[in-house]
């Protein structure tokens, strides 16, 4: 992160709230009750092969998070926003928190997700929030500001049929699916983050969407590196209860983009299974496929950790729901027919283990 302030940033601290801006230029629509019935297929919540599943389903929850990493500075910011169609309405759960142990989050009353692409956006009197691919503009008090701009994507490549979900994307109803969409990029722009102001040009940006019927499951783990020695890679990881009607399974799915842009997706349980140890303060992950290996082990002080939230559908409200941190330490092996093809390690990783009880003990222990 920069030093000096670009001069074509604004001045978030004076200036006022921002009125979103049209997602992708789309009109905006009313907030009304759940809209899945005119989307088919997809308003279950799954894709045909080719799919795009980063656009919005129309599920009851569409969440979006955008990662920024900056090794230069030893700095993370992430932004999050979950859209909620229920019974009550459209709206939203925002946040925003820093790797310096800032967080702030709001329900904002008045919310879109974007049917033709990767976007999101709420707007109240007291908060707002605009994500898509290009920028990100939050709003959360005149001490909870982010204003960025994003070029040099690298997106999930459209070659290839599934998405972080692989062929579990086929599959209507299901409680979580989970598509990393953006595995790098540049981010430029300005953070206000309680008394702390960042500039940064150029830090590594990561985004992804996780979309559902019911929320988020009763117990989940995940985790997402950039900031390795090598620039362009990048790690993610996301597991759980998957759960549709008779179907329950433990799924995790493994994403890494090697150094040079190649993309191994690990985790469907016949043809790669990913094995999963998870703790509050580890995280040890070894998925095979006939080719490739892939280890992955992480851990993080408990102590240093961001408690966050996840949305209540239907109540428009939330509850602590994760314990997530922003700079843990993860270190990954992978190898083609048993032979090493790259190391890395990184000191920024996000790892985050979720689940209500666990996460109301951690609150209480706060206390």
């Amino acid at each position: 992160m920069a030093a000096d302030t670009p001069q074509s940033q604004p001045d978030l601290a004076s200036r006022p709230a921002p009125t979103s801006p049209p997602v992708g230029g789309e009109p905006a629509r009313p907030a009304g009750r759940h809209r899945s019935s005119g989307l088919g297929y997809r308003g279950w919540g799954a894709d045909w092969p080719f799919g795009r599943p980063e656009r919005a389903h129309g599920v009851a929850m569409e969440g979006y998070y955008w990662r920024i990493t900056d090794p230069a500075t030893h700095r993370v910011v992430i932004a999050l926003i979950g859209i909620q169609t229920d019974d009550t309405g459209c709206w939203a759960l925002a946040g925003l928190g820093t790797s310096d142990g800032f967080w702030r989050q709001a329900i904002i009353a008045g919310a879109e997700a974007r049917r033709g692409g990767l976007g999101a956006r709420a707007a109240d009197p007291q908060a707002s929030f605009f994500g898509s691919d290009r920028r990100v503009v939050v709003d959360l008090g005149a001490d909870a500001r982010l204003d960025i701009g994003l070029d040099g994507l690298v997106r999930w490549p459209s070659h290839q049929p599934f998405g972080g979900s692989s062929w579990f994307q086929l599959i209507p109803g299901l409680n979580q699916y989970w598509h990393p969409w953006l595995l790098g990029g540049r981010a430029s722009g300005t953070v206000l983050a309680g008394d702390h102001r960042w500039d940064f040009s150029d830090a590594q940006v990561y985004g992804e969407k996780n979309w559902g019927r019911a929320g988020f499951p009763d117990s989940w783990w995940w985790g997402q590196a950039q900031g390795f020695s090598e620039p362009d890679a990048c790690v993610a990881f996301a597991g759980g209860q998957v759960v549709a009607g008779p179907l329950h399974t433990e799924v995790t799915g493994l994403v890494v983009r090697l150094p040079g842009g190649r993309l191994l997706r690990l985790g469907n349980p016949v043809t790669s299974p990913v094995r999963a140890d998870v703790g509050d303060e580890h995280w040890v992950l070894e998925g095979r496929s006939l080719s490739w290996a892939v280890s992955v082990q992480a851990h993080a002080p408990l102590s240093d950790a961001h408690l966050l939230p996840v949305p209540l559908v239907g109540q428009r409200r939330a509850v602590p729901g994760a314990i997530e941190h922003l700079t843990g330490h993860l270190r990954i092996e992978v190898s083609r027919h048993g032979r090493q093809v790259w190391a890395g390690q990184s000191g920024l990783a996000g790892l985050e283990h979720g689940g209500l009880d666990r996460a109301a003990a951690f609150a209480a222990s706060k206390k």
